[in-house]
């Protein structure tokens, strides 16, 4: 019998010093490992939070900037609270009641990257 697992979403970066400074420092992930082919080639990540896993690369043709990720959260008032008492220069994010019954709290990356943390 098969079993279908979460998916781990690649996300496409551009500035490894960004990506860390946006998904550590703000955003509270950690790193899980990273791999470089060889020193000064492109990196490829994981980080991870509670339950979210999520893939960082800076490969060409690994994934498309612009894309959208929606992250089940429970306590979304606690993360908002978390990510907007560090001031981040770059996002101040909001919660939004969304017609559809959820409450969502969209971010952007610094590399166009739609991540929208939500509940209900």
């Amino acid at each position: 019998m098969s079993e279908v697992k979460s998916p781990v979403p690649i996300l496409r970066i551009f500035d490894e010093a960004k990506a860390r400074e946006f998904y550590l420092d703000f955003l509270g992930f950690s790193v899980d490992w990273e791999h470089r082919f060889e020193e000064g080639t492109p990196i490829y990540m994981q980080v991870s939070r509670d339950a979210c896993v999520l893939h960082l690369s800076e490969h060409h043709g690994d994934a498309s900037p612009g894309g959208s990720i929606r992250i089940d959260v429970e306590g979304l008032d606690d993360l908002h609270a978390e990510v907007t008492a560090k001031k981040y220069k770059y996002a101040r994010p909001g919660i939004e009641e969304m017609p559809w019954g959820t409450r969502d709290m969209a971010v952007t990356d610094p590399f166009g990257n739609r991540l929208i943390f939500c509940t209900g």
